[in-house]
């Protein structure tokens, strides 16, 4: 008889982070990977059936937009139209950063365009998901933050629509570990990342700043996205719920 499949959604899937982690476990056997994002008939969506599979893993795409409204109403009912009745992992990856304003210059718009992405977003997907969680064994739902949403140890660099979205998210999944004695819940913080919104960021500061020392922060998707889910697969209710973990496994200060 064949074991039970290990099932992942993640959002954000179609680029990036998110695409490295769907790559990730597709890789592994047996596993179910649920890939959500805002189009799934889009070409970086299909493109993502063509990743190498392990035996017995496969992919599903369904429509998510973190952004709106209902915009994971549909993740139910493709899963359970999948045969899907839990999930063991969800990764809330997806968000932007588009502009990086002081506190004087900051436009209303867009701390609220970071926040119905990162924050809203994340909350909407967490209650579309939590009934499969809670029919897992060993649940876990991970948040992808940030340093730049650190309170305690806040970078002097100019973030004022993105940092705040992130120290609200942080807030929201430490929340939800102290809410659920049965879910692991916590934060992973990926790095300054090459991925296309990483290398954005990190050029525009460094040329704002006059900082190019800020180029060499930046890490490999591999390095990121390896040092992420080794972070996942270790990752216990005593061990990291309600915690803010880096890829390499350091706790930077909420």
């Amino acid at each position: 008889m064949a074991s039970t499949p290990y099932i992942v959604l993640i959002s954000g899937a179609s680029r990036g982070l998110g695409k490295g982690f769907v790559e990730r476990y597709l890789a592994r056997p047996n596993h179910i990977v649920i890939a959500a994002n805002r189009d799934p008939n889009g070409s970086t969506s299909k493109e993502l059936y063509d990743l190498p599979k392990a035996e017995g893993s496969r992919l599903i795409i369904v429509k998510y937009d973190g952004a709106i409204d209902g915009g994971a109403s549909e993740i139910p009912a493709v899963l359970a139209s999948q045969g899907i009745n839990h999930l063991d992992l969800v990764i809330a990856n997806a968000g932007i950063a588009y502009v990086y304003p002081s506190v004087a210059d900051l436009k209303i718009s867009d701390i609220e365009n970071h926040m119905a992405i990162n924050v809203y977003g994340t909350v909407r997907l967490y209650q579309a998901t939590l009934p499969f969680l809670k029919k897992a064994r060993s649940p876990k739902f991970v948040t992808i933050g940030s340093g730049a949403g650190s309170i305690t140890a806040q970078l002097p660099l100019p973030n004022a629509a993105y940092g705040p979205s992130k120290a609200a998210v942080h807030w929201l999944t430490k929340r939800m570990d102290g809410e659920e004695d049965w879910l692991t819940a916590f934060v992973l913080d990926p790095g300054l990342v090459g991925t296309d919104m990483g290398n954005r960021g990190a050029a525009e500061l460094s040329t704002r700043l006059g900082m190019p020392e800020l180029m060499d922060m930046v890490i490999s998707l591999d390095e990121s996205v390896t040092g992420m889910v080794q972070r996942i697969d270790e990752a216990t209710k005593e061990t990291h719920g309600g915690t803010f973990v880096r890829y390499d496994g350091s706790n930077p200060p909420f």
